[in-house]
């Protein structure tokens, strides 16, 4: 229990910067006079980062172990915080977000497969739940920051601070992932490697791919560009629009939270398509011509939507692909993810700058487009395949 605690703190500590910068952009980008669509460099060296690291999560956990890699690159995203707050130009705030990225990914892709061999689906839930947590609080003191004297640097500095607690407490912690290594062997740290054009033939798995990537851009276009659409698509103060966007990430955090609950009635499947019918309506409900309560009551719905699909999928890997390559797949799922992560926000910035921020909500129409069909005919392949034996459609 002890190990599983250490696993879910760290979680809030890789929620913590995913957030920060969309709510804190639309004052950078008014204090720097830089056009709105220039947070796309930023974010897309963040998630070019990430996926560098998620594919080479195979060799780093095998080297060092889960573990380390875990208490290094937390390390890293909490000098990448600091780097943020001391940030003067657009280039400064590139080079920052190099080793948050590549931090991140490591992170993400080591716990999320430790979990899902180790845990139950509930588990999974509750993990991303946390996740959840720390991406709520970052909206939260992101926008106390800017509405008081200490700016979006403010900001910043006291996530540096967060994660610096928490990169300490994964380093001290290191002995329990000794002792539980020693009371159960840790499969992950001796993982089947395959060469990506192998991994493209296992049955389903570029299906798969397509979910992580809409989930996950949805996910990112709503955290990046939520605020910006309420500041400058809806007509709300700054500080206030940060203050509605947590409502977003609260509806994640909840989404995952309930999700953790029902797993021991639902399958993992029926809470995939549960979460992408509650999205669905939350796009409809952001796109039609509505009163302001009603964007805001479509991001909580987002988040509520969206928050179960990406932890459910990652924790059917073993079962879907087999335990021995499990690793493998699940660095190709987080790279497919930040791939997604990396692309939807910067080319709906373009877009936005080109045919105004109002064409959010069909943005996402298209991102819910792609994940639903993708699990739609992920299922039937599955079905199809020698997997399809694996497929719980019942309850657990």
């Amino acid at each position: 229990m002890v190990l599983l605690a250490v696993i879910y703190i760290a979680f809030i500590g890789l929620g913590v910067p995913d957030s920060l910068f969309g709510t804190a952009w639309p004052a950078i980008y008014r204090e720097f006079n830089l056009p709105i669509s220039a947070a796309g460099c930023v974010t897309l060296l963040i998630s070019m980062g990430t996926v560098v690291s998620s594919l080479a999560s195979t060799l780093l956990i095998r080297r060092m172990g889960t573990a380390r890699v875990t208490a290094i690159s937390t390390a890293m995203t909490a000098l990448a915080m600091l780097a943020f707050s001391f940030s003067g130009n657009l280039l400064f705030l590139c080079l920052s977000a190099i080793p948050l990225g590549l931090g991140a990914g490591a992170i993400d892709t080591a716990l999320n497969h430790y979990v899902a061999l180790h845990y139950k689906a509930a588990h999974m839930n509750f993990l991303h739940c946390f996740y959840g947590i720390g991406v709520s609080l970052s909206p939260w003191f992101m926008s106390m920051a800017i509405a008081g004297k200490g700016g979006w640097r403010g900001g910043y500095r006291i996530a540096f601070l967060l994660q610096l607690g928490i990169s300490i407490l994964t380093f001290v912690t290191l002995p329990v992932w000794k002792k539980e290594k020693d009371s159960a062997a840790e499969t992950e740290e001796m993982p089947q490697t395959l060469s990506l054009g192998a991994l493209c033939r296992v049955p389903a798995l570029p299906l798969i791919w397509c979910v992580l990537i809409g989930s996950c851009a949805l996910e990112y276009t709503c955290g990046a560009w939520g605020s910006t659409f309420l500041v400058d698509g809806m007509g709300l103060p700054v500080a206030e629009a940060a203050r509605v966007v947590l409502f977003y990430y609260v509806g994640m955090a909840l989404g995952r939270f309930l999700s953790g609950i029902l797993s021991a009635r639902m399958s993992s499947w029926h809470l995939i398509f549960t979460g992408a019918g509650i999205l669905f309506a939350a796009v409809i409900l952001m796109a039609l011509p509505l009163p302001l309560w009603a964007a805001g009551a479509g991001l909580f719905l987002a988040g509520l939507g969206n928050g179960p699909i990406f932890p459910n999928l990652i924790h059917l890997t073993p079962e879907n692909f087999g335990r021995d390559i499990s690793q493998a797949v699940m660095g190709t799922q987080m790279a497919a993810a930040y791939l997604g992560i990396m692309l939807a926000p910067p080319v709906f910035g373009w877009l936005g700058q080109q045919f105004g921020i109002r064409l959010f909500p069909f943005y996402l129409a298209v991102l819910w487009l792609l994940l639903f069909s993708g699990a739609c005919l992920a299922v039937r392949r599955l079905r199809q395949s020698k997997a399809s034996g694996r497929l719980e459609w019942g309850g657990r």
